[in-house]
């Protein structure tokens, strides 16, 4: 059964970063093998002419991060998207498994240790969080990433052409 990834994103408010800066993201998790949950395509049924549709929307959302196996959170931007980061305030409150996606190259924080806020990183590991936190599209598909390993820990994929591999936990 795939594991299930909500991609909390900004940018499905925009024509632009919908067609050009979303498709490799979510290409790359599910090459992985991951089922990926995009909010803006999950909701596009939605009739934006009646009113409610913002809470409807907003309840959806908030179903699929109950529901999702993991958050991989787009976190661009100073500040980050306040909607993303609502789906991630929600997400580690559930001990979802987290996962951080950030190419802005401009700091958002007062700390040294983080290059954002420093309460996004409440749902990563203390040590080691930088294995959970992605600086590149290129970077989603590392295997020393934790990305990776999680989606393979209980499952076998194929991988390309070339590259398969098997759990090796036993039974």
């Amino acid at each position: 059964m795939k594991k299930t990834i909500y991609l909390a994103n900004p940018y499905g408010f925009s024509k632009q970063q919908k067609e050009l800066l979303l498709p490799p993201i979510a290409e790359k998790l599910k090459s992985l093998g991951a089922e990926v949950w995009e909010p803006f395509e999950r909701n596009n049924q939605k009739d934006f002419s009646k009113p409610g549709w913002a809470y409807t929307i907003a309840k959806a959302d908030l179903s699929d991060v109950r529901s999702c196996d993991a958050i991989f959170a787009i976190i661009n931007g100073t500040p980050p998207d306040e909607g993303v980061m609502v789906e991630l305030g929600v997400a580690i409150a559930l001990n979802k498994k987290v996962f951080l996606f950030r190419d802005d190259f401009r700091r958002c924080t007062d700390s040294e240790s983080y290059p954002v806020n420093l309460m996004i990183f409440a749902g990563l590991p203390e040590k080691g969080w930088e294995n959970y936190y992605y600086k590149s599209v290129e970077e989603i598909d590392s295997k020393h990433k934790a990305l990776y390993k999680w989606l393979l820990e209980d499952s076998e994929i194929t991988y390309g052409k070339t590259l398969s591999l098997k759990s090796n936990k036993s039974t």
